[in-house]
């Protein structure tokens, strides 16, 4: 194996080969999860007028006392006339505010008024619409302004709402919707192609032969590629020899804009991955990382098309994929590559690696002194893929004699 290099060095050579992609427009109603690829500018302000922010009546500001309604303003259906002092319209939320008035009263502040000049109470609205409504009410002293939502007060006219690189969510989904936006520019998804190698894999489901498992790696990779934004093009298992292994990369460089190949990229007599890669034009950029797990990563390039060959181990997979690939999805979308980064007390004593970083699953928990990573439960082997679960981020332990104590700051990538 090739000098070992660190987490930050792989991680700089992944970016620099990375080539974003192109650009798409996408219906609103189908971008959740995808990359911006344009700055999103309101040509509106929001609201587009002075609406109420109440149910209630609409008046002129002032002294409390007796008024005429002359009518009623609901959302979408505006008062065509004007407020006068002494005079109110019964008002809905979001309804525009009528011209003339300057505030708004709730209606539970008021009392309709009988003829004969006696409060009947406080009715809500809609028992007012259900009998035809008052002539009068009572209302208290009001100021300007009062209950009123002002013109561009969420969002002015001309303001960018949304910058090229976001990760669109229901928020980022609503504001563009808000302001008339029916598709948005996008990154292209990359196109990510997943093979797994192993001639003892056996699909969930079947029977399982003398020395044969089940395969995980498949699915757990396809769902982080998911996760990421980006598109599984195909996924398949790759028997242990050296003319399938070949044919099957072949065809997904061909197909895809990144190739996931897991297990056959150490130096065994069946680890055919790293000469087929080789053999196919695709350039070694690094192989072996100071990391455990993940220690036998390789990546390399063909024409744009990156390629990693990630162990087969399956919890190396998952947390080779996290520090190298993942970053290198989010960039060919044009998002940020950095995942977020915390410092949290270790709950417990973790022994250093005397030559490399370790990548510990942890759970992060609340505490009074800050956030707190406490290692999942079980062994943290690479073959236990359960100390996966429940693991909120990876404790990244720097290389060492001795151990952390219980207490210690360490660096945490959020999962």
């Amino acid at each position: 194996m090739s000098q070992l290099i660190t987490i930050d060095e792989a991680r700089k050579r992944v970016l620099f080969a990375v080539i974003r992609l192109g650009d798409e427009a996408v219906p609103l109603d189908a971008a959740l999860g995808r990359v911006l690829a344009e700055d999103v500018t309101s040509a509106i302000a929001v609201p587009p007028f002075d609406s109420s922010g109440m149910d209630g009546y609409a008046l002129v500001a002032g002294p409390g006392g007796e008024l005429e309604v002359i009518g009623e303003a609901r959302a979408g259906h505006p008062f065509a006339g004007s407020v006068a002092p002494g005079s109110a319209v019964r008002i809905s939320t979001g309804a525009l505010v009528p011209e003339g008035a300057d505030a708004v009263v709730p209606v539970e502040r008021t009392a309709a008024v009988k003829p004969d000049g006696i409060e009947a109470g406080v009715r809500l609205m809609h028992d007012m619409a259900a009998h035809g409504g008052h002539d009068r009410i009572s209302v208290p002293e009001t100021t300007r302004g009062a209950n009123i939502r002002r013109a561009g007060e969420d969002i002015p006219i001309n303001a960018v709402v949304l910058r090229a690189g976001a990760r669109l969510g229901p928020a980022e989904l609503g504001v563009a919707a808000s302001v008339g936006r029916a598709q948005v520019s996008c990154s292209l998804r990359p196109r990510v192609a997943v093979l797994i190698t192993g001639d003892e894999l056996t699909p969930p489901g079947e029977p399982l032969g003398p020395g044969r498992i089940y395969g995980s790696n498949g699915f757990a990779l396809a769902a982080q590629v998911e996760r990421a934004g980006a598109v599984v093009s195909g996924r398949s298992t790759v028997p242990d020899d050296p003319d399938g292994t070949r044919a099957a990369i072949a065809q997904a460089l061909d197909a895809a804009d990144v190739v996931l190949v897991s297990g056959g990229v150490s130096v065994g007599p069946h680890d055919h991955v790293k000469p087929a890669l080789q053999e196919l034009g695709v350039e070694e950029r690094f192989w072996g990382v100071r990391l455990r797990p993940g220690k036998p990563t390789w990546f390399g390039t063909r024409d744009g098309t990156l390629a990693f060959g990630l162990p087969g181990n399956p919890v190396s997979a998952m947390v080779t994929f996290q520090l190298f690939a993942r970053p290198a999805l989010a960039a060919l979308q044009g998002a940020a590559p950095e995942a977020p980064r915390l410092t949290a007390r270790l709950d417990a004593a973790i022994r250093r690696n005397p030559q490399r970083e370790q990548a510990i699953r942890v759970r992060l928990l609340q505490s009074e002194n800050g956030p707190t990573a406490r290692p999942t439960t079980g062994a943290q082997g690479s073959h236990v893929l359960t100390s996966m679960l429940g693991a909120d981020a990876l404790a990244l332990i720097a290389p060492g004699d001795g151990e952390l104590a219980a207490g210690d700051r360490v660096e945490v990538e959020l999962l």
